[in-house]
């Protein structure tokens, strides 16, 4: 392994490259190769709100295994390719962020990449699958995989944004634009009235969270949104079977990953810092930015 370089934040809104020594190898984590990342909003709300000066930038990832640390118990070996998330900005390890030449992850909760994904595919799943996971199995307390409801339940249906040709085979129903002035009718049309009991809101404003409860029937029902929950619930899954699951669900083409937009702005992590700002102006909508290192 030659240097290293890495978005790390410099100040509240200021985020920079700087050259960063490769990530010292604990004993559960992995070392990574990073070959492509993906942005976040909490990528941008971690430099402009939370600011820890000194951490790391980024969440997503995908690369290949370079080392593997005495106590990970997950069958990885050097060249493997990897995909996940790490703890992005973190005010206690500021080494954990993706944005880098190198990286460091928990060995455990990553991915092993089947063929069919791409690097630049498999780098947008980290985040957006753990958190419908925790949505789902935890907050809106849907059965899990491996012990469906015995009885037809709630439907559940989606919030999202604009419109893009490719929905239906990621499973999706209904794509509705959370922008117009009729989308609590058009929720109420689709899930049929007073139908809609559980619902996973992906951009948890107050103005969207205003959307979700009118869409609701008068018996109301249980809204999960993305910002703070309770540390139970962070730890009531089985993190490392959840991780399997979805292994499983990759290999077998059940969970496909959304269709990235690929270096927008330029490659590398100086485009990085662009598709930061064009999140932070609210310019994307209804794709993830993957960015080759």
């Amino acid at each position: 392994m030659s240097g290293n370089h890495s978005i790390v934040i410099q100040a509240p809104g200021k985020a920079e490259i700087v050259e960063a020594p490769i990530p010292k190898l604990r004993e559960d984590y992995l070392i990574v190769k990073v070959a492509a990342v993906a942005l976040n909003p909490t990528d941008v709300l971690h430099i402009d709100t939370f600011a820890p000066v000194g951490a790391r930038v980024g969440c997503d990832y995908a690369g290949t295994v370079e080392e593997i640390g005495p106590k990970a118990s997950k069958a990885f070996k050097k060249g493997d390719r990897v995909a996940g998330f790490a703890h992005g900005s973190n005010a206690l390890h500021h080494e954990d962020g993706t944005f880098a030449e190198y990286i460091t992850v928990k060995a455990d909760l990553q991915l092993g990449i089947p063929d069919s994904i791409s690097f630049e595919e498999a780098a947008t799943l980290g985040l957006g699958v753990v958190t419908a996971g925790q949505a789902l199995f935890q907050s809106l307390d849907v059965p899990y995989l491996d012990n469906p409801a015995t009885e037809a339940g709630p439907h559940l249906r989606r919030q999202h944004g604009d419109g893009i040709a490719g929905y239906p085979k990621l499973g999706v129903d209904v794509v509705l634009d959370y922008h117009s002035n009729t989308v609590v009718e058009d929720i109420k049309k689709h899930a049929g009235a007073g139908q809609l009991k559980n619902v996973l809101d992906c951009i948890s404003t107050e103005a969207t969270a205003k959307i979700c409860v009118n869409a609701f029937g008068e018996a109301g029902g249980v809204y999960s949104a993305l910002r703070f929950v309770p540390e139970e619930l962070v730890s009531a899954i089985n993190d490392k079977k959840f991780v399997a699951d979805t292994e499983k669900l990759l290999a077998e083409g059940k969970l496909v990953p959304h269709k990235p937009t690929v270096d927008e702005g330029g490659s590398g992590l100086g485009g990085v810092l662009k598709g930061l700002d064009l999140v932070r102006e609210g310019e994307v909508s209804g794709t993830k930015l993957v960015y080759h290192i």
